[in-house]
């Protein structure tokens, strides 16, 4: 069983990757499935109550990978953080199965540092749903939901909820279309669709050039 479930791990990151060439060039080269072995034993050490060697060994794993686990997130199955380096993920966050994390992302909290015991055992983390894609560099703040399937572009900040099926990006995060179930989009983005900062420039453009008109008419 042990062993069954190694290899999915590995192979999920096969069908993810076109550089991943075998099993064998993933478990020696790939620091997603190395930093995910470490959580798995530091997860288990924390649940036992041996916190600070769950902590030291996500020290380690953090110094070999690049990647900063807490060792009491929950993560799911087939979770996939490609290229790994500057990823972090927080206490409380939840992360369900097939998910995809690409370098740079934050999944952290919004509370100040301050009276930090009043936060303690308090969910301040986000709880990220199945097959979601979290481009690079974004950053999901606080104890919000995202849903199954959704799309996350690269550099967003998403501090709101985002709902299954739909694709946000932009600082602050905004919704960008609907995603594809069944469509792997690589940094969360559908190179087809259109940025919606750049959407919402065209719409003011367009009232401006309204409100031009209609003073041009007036003068006439």
């Amino acid at each position: 069983m042990l062993i069954k479930n190694i290899l999915e791990e590995i192979d999920s990151i096969i069908d993810r990757d076109p550089a991943a060439a075998s099993r064998i060039g993933v478990v020696f080269l790939y620091p997603s499935f190395h930093v995910m072995i470490f959580h798995k034993v530091a997860h288990f050490l924390w649940d036992i109550r041996l916190k600070f060697f769950a902590r030291f060994l996500m020290q380690i794993a953090r110094l070999l990978t690049g990647i900063e686990i807490h060792p009491a997130a929950k993560i799911g199955k087939r979770v996939f953080m490609d290229h790994g380096f500057g990823i972090v993920i927080g206490e409380t966050t939840e992360i369900g199965n097939d998910v995809t994390i690409y370098q740079g992302v934050t999944l952290g909290g919004i509370m100040p540092s301050i009276e930090s015991d009043k936060q303690r055992n308090q969910k301040r983390h986000p709880t990220i749903g199945n097959n979601v894609i979290i481009g690079s560099g974004a950053q999901i703040l606080g104890p919000i939901k995202i849903g199954d399937f959704a799309r996350i572009g690269a550099n967003s900040v998403v501090t709101k909820e985002v709902l299954k099926n739909t694709t946000v990006a932009g600082v602050p995060a905004r919704e960008y279309g609907k995603s594809e179930q069944n469509t792997f989009q690589a940094y969360g983005i559908n190179a087809s669709g259109k940025d919606p900062q750049e959407k919402e420039l065209k719409n003011i453009l367009k009232r401006l050039e309204k409100i031009e008109k209609k003073d041009k008419r007036n003068k006439g």
